[in-house]
């Protein structure tokens, strides 16, 4: 290996030429080679944490390209990417779903329109959002059509859906004389004034 080939003694001072041919030719390493997960460091060894720490050099290019910044603890190349969060988010469509979420979970959602549903069948009118009254018209109509069927099989899935069984056996025997020449839109809603303290759009919801 030359030796000070690139020192100028009348200058004084190193060029780029000289020290790039004083350099020793250095193979280059696989990336698979340089880069470790943070957690796994413990248990390289001591080599490979000096080439990573101290640096190799192919000429005047580093193996580990993120050191010659001045980023010391970038040891892999995911943890140089800084994530951005200025409050904005990114929402898909629903497209095809047509199940309205009501703020709840499935189960507290399930719940909820059993429970407006038994209270609409019980009260003939309720009042309530517009989003809940819009998603109980669907439930209440089903309702009413089961009982409309008049089967054992229908009147068992009712019992299961309605909580009160003695909304269910009223149902059942008086939705033949009041539904019986009606083949849908079993309920309407009508639109109200907003409720007071958070403007939330309200509608009552009755049986036809």
């Amino acid at each position: 290996m030359a030796m000070l080939c690139g020192f100028n003694a009348v200058e004084a001072r190193w060029s780029m030429a000289s020290l790039t041919s004083a350099l020793p030719s250095v193979p280059v390493l696989p990336a698979t080679s340089v880069r470790f997960s943070v957690a796994n460091s413990s248990k390289l060894t001591s080599v490979r944490k000096s080439l990573l720490l101290e640096g190799s050099f192919n000429g005047l290019c580093p193996v580990n390209p993120l050191l010659s910044l001045g980023f010391s603890d970038s040891t892999t190349f995911e943890r140089n990417f800084t994530i951005i969060d200025n409050g904005s988010r990114i929402f898909a469509m629903r497209h095809g779903r047509k199940v309205p979420k009501l703020n709840r979970p499935p189960d507290q959602r399930r719940a909820l329109l059993r429970g407006l549903t038994t209270q609409l069948l019980k009260h003939g009118r309720i009042k309530t959002t517009r989003a809940r009254a819009s998603a109980v018209r669907k439930y209440a109509d089903k309702m009413i059509t089961l009982a409309k069927d008049g089967s054992l099989h229908k009147r068992r899935q009712a019992l299961g859906f309605i909580y009160e069984k003695q909304i269910v056996h009223a149902l059942f025997a008086e939705v033949q004389e009041r539904y019986g020449d009606r083949n849908g839109g079993y309920t309407r809603i009508i639109r109200t004034l907003p409720r007071r303290g958070d403007n939330a759009p309200m509608a009552y919801i009755e049986l036809v």
